[in-house]
């Protein structure tokens, strides 16, 4: 059973750190060796930018590198925003690499279709990043019928066979480790490489559980969208908590 306390700023340093103590070393997805004590932190950026960057401020001080994934099309930010620009220039200051999280539900069409929207998505971040993008991984895959494949477009596919099958695999999904803690996977005992998925936006101070933590975000853009009327609009007043 989850122990929601676990996913905080502390629990994070923890486990990072076991993952070291371990003798693992964080590397990228294009110099990982599957059969060594590698791991691939990866993240998924669905929900905030702002929780992203405060996680790759945690990662450098622990001396790591990680892949943010980032969805360039999205109701809840916009990387090409100055906000959203300015965080992915946190990141990337950080030493982190920024990836494509690419939302196929969006598109309509065959697989063709689903490959040019990919492409196009990762020029666009590409150019707003001013370096290139080498990396994809699938927002919601189990609908995807093009995932099974380690390149997509020109790029490496996070959910590639090479990166979830011939290597372990772990992931904090809806802010649980749902399929046991990365610790007891396989690759750990026999000295494999690991990809380690984790979501920033479920970790961060306090611990809460899912529930609480989904609120207090709704709670939090409230008022930035509040004081972001305010600013846009003279006519708005912005409400005082």
């Amino acid at each position: 059973m989850t122990d929601w306390n676990e996913f905080c700023s502390q629990g994070y340093a923890a486990l990072i750190n076991g993952l070291i103590e371990r003798g693992y070393e964080a590397r990228g997805f294009h110099d990982v060796d599957q059969s060594s004590r590698h791991v691939i932190v990866r993240h998924d950026v669905d929900f905030s930018l702002e929780d992203a960057v405060r996680m790759a401020g945690q990662e450098n001080e622990l001396g790591i590198i990680s892949t943010y994934f980032v969805l360039m099309r999205s109701e809840f930010y916009n990387p090409l925003s100055a906000a959203g620009l300015a965080a992915l220039r946190a990141i990337t200051d950080c030493r982190h690499e920024i990836g494509l999280h690419f939302d196929g539900a969006l598109y309509a069409g065959d697989d063709q279709n689903l490959l040019r929207a990919i492409q196009l998505e990762s020029n666009l971040l590409a150019s707003a990043l001013g370096r290139p993008v080498r990396t994809m991984s699938f927002h919601r895959p189990a609908s995807e019928r093009i995932g099974d494949t380690n390149e997509l477009a020109g790029l490496i596919n996070a959910y590639g066979p090479r990166f979830v099958k011939d290597m372990g695999y772990r992931s904090d999904s809806r802010g649980a480790w749902r399929y046991g803690h990365p610790f007891d996977d396989a690759s750990i005992q026999e000295g494999r490489a690991l990809q380690l998925l984790v979501h920033p936006f479920w970790w961060s101070d306090p611990a809460m559980s899912p529930q609480e933590r989904l609120r207090a975000f709704l709670a939090r853009r409230a008022r930035y969208l509040d004081e972001e009327l305010a600013r846009h609009c003279v006519v708005h007043v912005p409400q005082r908590s």
